[in-house]
């Protein structure tokens, strides 16, 4: 029983490691820290999207009963951007930067490496909030809250896939404790953290069971076209390639919800 509770405890542990790591969210001081318990926690990192899907829905459900869509929409945008500290944004506008104006593997690390944010990310991350903007709006408002809740998770799965399937490009990094590879075990907690709940919201909201397959095709094939991406130019991942694949996914998953009309709307 002791093995047991040491076991779960140890686990919970991981997943406040990962949810310290990606969010701005204070965790108690008992948790502690070690590099090979950040590397661990990577299979928290999709449930860590569902408390920022969580957190995104219930303002947009909040915002929703006093303020037209629009404001609900941004208001719910902020609320992800600040309880992350805009870290996967982040990431995105650097492989914009790296992508864009890098020619050869050690020019695009260190172009993403640098601090300040060049032509390609700020047009980047324009496009990428201006089109996440606009998707949902569009999407109808019986599945804009199971559509955050579902986004987050999923976008962070396919994050993880990066990390269980590729190698860490850099020799040294912020992430660099994310550099092993995710076990098969590991990638399976991963893949329940989502598929378990999601399971549950899709029985409280049967529409996005018809809606769901093209949108999770559509992350799949994103993810494989990026990932092929970064192994052509720098050979692997970085910290900064997990955040582009979570908030280009994230997109994607949106832009796949409503690439069939719904019927009876």
């Amino acid at each position: 029983m002791s093995q047991m509770a040491g076991y779960l405890l140890h686990q919970l542990r991981l997943f406040l490691i990962a949810m310290q790591f990606f969010t701005r969210v204070p965790v108690p001081a008992w948790v502690g820290f070690q590099p090979a318990w950040l590397q661990q926690s990577s299979r928290y990192f999709p449930a860590v999207g569902w408390l920022v899907g969580a957190v995104a829905a219930g303002v947009y459900s909040f915002a929703a009963q006093w303020w037209v869509n629009v404001i609900a929409i941004l208001l719910s945008m902020i609320a992800t951007i600040l309880l992350t500290g805009a870290f996967h944004e982040d990431g995105f506008a650097d492989v914009c930067d790296g992508f864009g104006g890098g020619y050869t593997p050690q020019r695009v690390l260190e172009i993403m490496k640098d601090s300040r944010i060049g032509a390609y990310g700020a047009i980047g991350i324009f496009l990428m909030l201006t089109t996440k903007f606009a998707l949902l709006f569009s999407t109808p408002l019986v599945l804009a809250v199971p559509a955050l809740l579902l986004a987050h998770p999923l976008s962070r799965l396919m994050s993880c896939s990066l990390i269980f399937l590729m190698r860490y490009a850099r020799e040294e990094g912020k992430a660099k404790p994310l550099a092993e590879r995710m076990s098969s075990n590991e990638f399976g907690i991963a893949c329940l953290t989502v598929i378990a709940p999601a399971g549950l919201l899709i029985l409280w909201q049967p529409l996005l069971l018809d809606r769901l397959l093209p949108a999770v095709l559509l992350m799949v094939f994103a993810t494989f076209i990026m990932a092929r991406m970064f192994m052509r130019k720098i050979g692997g991942f970085t910290g900064d390639c997990l955040g582009a694949v979570q908030q280009v996914t994230e997109v994607v998953f949106y832009l796949g919800l409503l690439a069939t009309p719904m019927s009876g709307t």
